[in-house]
This record gives structure tokens, C-alpha cells and sequence, in this order.
């Protein structure tokens, strides 16, 4: 498969393996029904400021392979700089990066290859991110188009892309410019095509389709439409073709070029069993019905995204002015009604949805939305690197929480609640010592990701301090005390509370022999020396 490249690719295609792991630290919890309690929810939505790059590594303990809709709208790389959410990569944030990361030659860059370093990380830990039944959605225009379904191609695997939707974002026409561009890309792929046998789900069907089913002959079975009782025969075998003889005794034979359905034997036994229309006369072509209740039914969704359905940027703009009612620095925000209808696309009632380019806060403005119309229990997940994560993103949440407006502009809340996190301190420090100021339990977490990437569920216990957990038929230990030496002996290994097939412990000292933690399957890993930095 082709692949691009570009200048300063070679020092970001295994960056993310390299990016520091750092623990979320909680601010504050925000419950719609008691606002002044900010004790932690547990709600699962939260709201994380802080380097996206470094967040999407902090979430990979508990959140690798849980995420089942991603949707991101990164900036489009346009070369306009005069609002606050850059449209191009001279971010003061990315351009400390691209110096540390890519180095002297980062300054010589060209827009583009900029915007490629700072996308293929965080990408590949979206990736990470994602449920085997997960999809993401971008946002993008023609500026990086190409280069990001190159890059995606490579990462995600250009068998699982499933499509690129075009959203009519305007319905005026721009008399500024040389063309007049009325439409975004919004890239899908899914992490594993062959996981599922649709990737995408039916959307619910309107009341036109549903107009279409009846029940004119009092069929048991509900309300049915009729379908063709032929097929093309171009595949068919030779006991497709026949006279069918229907119940009144009249021959229906085969127009040019098609074949029946079933078989004759199947056939016979489709029509006495009433699945067969004749018309109310019995006189008509026969026809099959479907039946609206022996499956899922549903709308095939379509690429082209009409503004009629899913709103514009327009409107998005205007919704924020009436939540804020002040001057808010986004020219050109993504409606919350298309975002939700990427959201139906991709999740059962409770999937998580991330968003790593949060902005204004629109994806959780979708999910609480669709959470109240559904009676669901969607979670969000944001990040934000810029300092208004908490005056506009967090805000806006807080205030679809609530309701906003006055007057014949009420809105009502939509209710829910979220956590607020800042990104915190590294776990290891700069000599590869565990940081012991962010608290064992963080340690812990971390350890037991390492060796199992699952999330450590299990609090430490007073009875057994040192078990992590159990994970088929092997036990992990983690034999550590901040400022102590902790060893691990034939003593130690008295507190071991069960026993298994094969334990992992870690210590900082073993005085056991190689030969003997052989003989009882024990695996010693030396703290910090044999952490693994994933």
C-alpha cells in the first residue's frame, strides 16, 4: 500500500510510544440536580484540559479499546490565524512540540508537513482507543483532505475505511471568494471491518418508510410492504425458473431476464403460509412481503449530509451566541445535530464518545442531548489544550445542563453531570523513578495496565496490599512502599493470598534464586527498572 511521506515523519511515526504518561488529576465534579457538591461523580463524562497528546496517553489505562465513537474536528490547516481556535499549526502549544519533537528542522517546515506531525501520534493513540467495533469520524476540508486519507489509510488500514461523508455546512452562496465552497469532508473508518457485519447502523426510519407498511389482509404477523417476488437471473439456478400457479389457479410466468426468489418447493410453501401477495383480488403479480417486525429495520444511511437534516454552520453559530448571549471566538462550529447524527450512526445507548479537538464543546452538547431524547446512558469524554476549556467548554456543558435563555428563548436542561481533570504530574521522573507525589493507587493502575492493558478495577486492600488482581490464572503483584525497600523472599511470599498458574511480582530487591522462582512460576520484575513505558 502507498504510503506518504513527508519532512519530519521519521521522528513522529512511533512518537506516541514516547509520550509521557500522565496522571488525570480531578478538579471538580459538576451534577446538574446540586451544583454545589463537586466531589467526584462517577459519571463516566468528563472534561480534560490539557496537551491532547499526553490526555490520549493518560486515558489508555482504563479507556484502551473502550471507545466506540470517536469524532474529532482538528484544525483544518487553512493559514488563517485570527480567531482563537488556529486553523493552522502555528499554535504556540504545537509549535514548542514540533522543536522538542522534530526538531531544528520543525522551523523549516512547510504548513502541511507541521499539521501531518501533529496529527499521526495523536491518530495512532486514537486508534489504541478504539473498541474493535469502534468508528471515527474527521472533519476536514480540501487544505488537508488527501494527506489526511493517506495517513489514515496507514493507520486505521485502508480496508476499513467505510466512507467519506460530504455536509452541506452553508446554504448561501459565498460571492467572496473563486468558488463558493458549500460542503466539509467528514473521513469514517472503522477499526476492525470484519468485526461486525454492518459498521455503521440503520438510522431509525421516517415516517414516510413507515407509511409504506400495512395490512390490508389482516396479517397475523403486523403490518408488511410488498416486495418484488423476482430477482435478477443473472445467479439463479435452474429450479428458480418456473410457472408459478397461484392460489386462484392463474400461471405467472417469468419476465425477461428475472427468476423467482425461492425455489419452487420454497415458493409453495411461501404462498400457504400466506408470505405471498396476490393483490386484494388475487389476480396481481405476486410479490413478497416484509414483515416490519421479524427484523431491525431501518434507513441505509447516505454519504451527502443535506443542512435540512443535520443543520449548518450557521445555525451552530447562532445557538452558541444564545447560550452564551456574549461574544464567543468561534466562527465556525459544528452543530450539534450532526455530530448526533454520527453518534446514531456508531453507538448503543451506552457507548463512550470522544473528542479530542473539543472546542466549544459540541460532542458533549450532542450526547446529553441524545441522552435525554432516548432515555440513554451515553458517556463523553473531551479534551482540550486550550485555556478556555473551562470558561467555554466546560461552561457551555454546565449551561445545557441547566437550560439557558429567557423568555420565548428558554431551553430547557438537559440534565447530567460531568468531572473536570487537569493533566498532572508525569509517573516517572526524569531519572526513571516512579513519582511517588502522585499516589500508589495511580502507581498501581499504571502497573497493572502494563502488564495486562486492562483497567485495574480492584482497590488495594488492607488485608492483601500488594495484589493488583487476578487475570486468567495469573496473579500481579506489586510489592512497594513509598521511601522503602521492599523485598521479595520466601517471607514475603507468605502474604500471597491464592494460588495460581503463574504470578508476576514486582519488588525492588529479589533474594530468591532464579532457578526457584522458576519452579514456582513466578516472574520477579525489579521496580522501576522492568516497568514497561507502553
Amino acid at each position: 500500500m502507498p504510503t506518504l511521506h513527508w519532512i519530519g515523519k521519521d521522528k513522529v511515526v512511533n512518537y506516541h510510544t514516547e509520550v509521557p504518561f500522565r496522571v488525570l488529576e480531578h478538579k471538580y465534579g459538576y451534577r446538574g440536580d446540586n451544583p454545589s457538591d463537586t466531589s467526584e461523580t462517577h459519571s463516566g463524562n468528563k472534561i480534560v484540559h490539557g496537551d491532547n497528546l499526553e490526555a490520549l496517553k493518560a486515558l489508555l489505562p482504563e479507556y484502551e479499546g473502550q471507545i466506540d465513537c470517536v469524532y474529532i474536528d482538528p484544525p483544518y490547516n487553512t493559514g488563517e490565524e485570527g480567531w482563537v481556535y488556529n486553523d493552522n499549526v502555528n499554535d504556540p502549544h504545537v509549535r514548542k512540540w514540533l522543536g522538542e519533537v522534530v526538531g531544528a528542522e520543525g522551523e523549516d517546515l512547510s504548513r502541511h508537513d507541521k499539521w501531518l506531525c501533529m496529527m499521526y501520534p495523536r491518530l495512532r493513540l486514537l486508534r489504541q482507543l478504539l473498541s474493535k467495533s469502534g468508528i471515527i469520524f474527521i472533519s476536514i476540508d480540501d487544505n488537508e483532505f488527501a494527506n489526511l486519507k493517506s495517513i489514515c489509510d496507514e493507520i486505521f488500514g485502508s480496508n476499513n475505511f467505510v466512507t467519506t461523508f460530504i455536509w452541506e455546512k452553508r446554504k448561501n452562496r459565498e460571492n467572496r471568494k473563486v468558488i463558493s465552497c458549500r460542503h466539509d469532508y467528514i473521513l469514517c473508518y472503522c477499526f476492525d471491518i470484519r468485526s461486525t457485519e454492518r459498521c455503521l447502523k440503520l438510522l431509525p426510519m421516517s415516517k414516510e418508510a413507515l407509511s409504506r407498511y400495512q395490512n390490508p389482509d389482516n396479517d397475523p404477523r403486523g403490518l408488511w410492504k410488498s416486495d418484488p417476488a423476482t430477482a435478477q437471473a443473472g445467479h439463479a439456478t435452474e429450479s428458480q425458473f418456473y410457472t408459478l400457479i397461484a392460489p386462484n389457479g392463474k400461471k405467472h410466468n417469468l419476465p425477461n431476464g428475472r427468476c423467482w426468489l425461492y425455489t419452487e418447493e420454497a415458493m409453495k410453501k411461501a404462498i400457504a403460509d400466506g408470505r405471498i401477495w396476490f393483490g386484494v383480488s388475487g389476480n396481481n403479480v405476486p410479490r413478497k412481503k416484509t414483515y416490519l417486525n421479524e427484523k431491525d429495520r431501518g434507513l441505509t444511511p447516505e454519504t451527502i449530509l443535506f443542512a435540512e437534516d443535520v443543520t449548518t454552520n450557521e445555525i451552530a453559530k447562532n445557538e452558541l451566541k444564545e447560550i452564551f448571549s456574549e461574544q464567543i471566538p468561534f466562527t465556525t462550529p459544528k452543530p450539534h445535530q450532526l455530530i448526533e447524527h454520527l453518534i446514531q450512526l456508531s453507538t448503543n445507548d451506552n457507548s463512550i464518545v470522544l473528542d479530542c479537538f473539543a472546542g466549544s464543546g459540541t460532542t458533549a452538547h450532542a450526547v446529553l442531548n441524545m441522552n435525554k431524547q432516548s432515555a440513554s446512558n451515553r458517556k463523553f469524554i473531551m479534551i482540550e489544550m486550550e485555556e478556555y476549556a473551562e470558561s467555554i467548554t466546560a461552561e457551555r456543558v454546565r449551561r445545557v445542563i441547566n437550560g439557558y435563555g429567557k423568555g420565548k428563548k428558554l431551553v430547557e436542561g438537559l440534565g447530567g453531570s460531568f468531572d473536570y481533570y487537569e493533566l498532572g504530574e508525569p509517573l516517572f521522573l526524569t531519572d526513571g523513578d516512579l513519582n511517588e507525589s502522585i499516589g500508589v493507587e495511580k502507581i498501581r493502575e499504571y502497573i497493572y495496565y502494563a502488564e495486562t492493558h486492562e483497567h485495574l478495577s480492584r482497590y488495594q486492600e488492607a488485608e492483601h496490599p500488594y495484589l493488583l488482581d487476578y487475570l486468567d490464572g495469573t496473579g500481579y503483584f506489586f510489592f512497594y512502599k513509598p521511601n522503602e525497600i521492599t523485598t521479595l523472599s520466601h517471607d514475603t511470599l507468605n502474604i500471597v493470598p491464592q494460588k495460581v498458574d503463574h504470578y508476576v511480582i514486582y519488588a525492588d530487591v529479589c533474594t530468591i534464586s532464579k532457578e526457584q522462582l522458576a519452579q514456582m512460576n513466578i516472574t520477579f520484575k525489579k521496580i522501576p527498572r522492568d516497568i514497561n513505558r507502553f
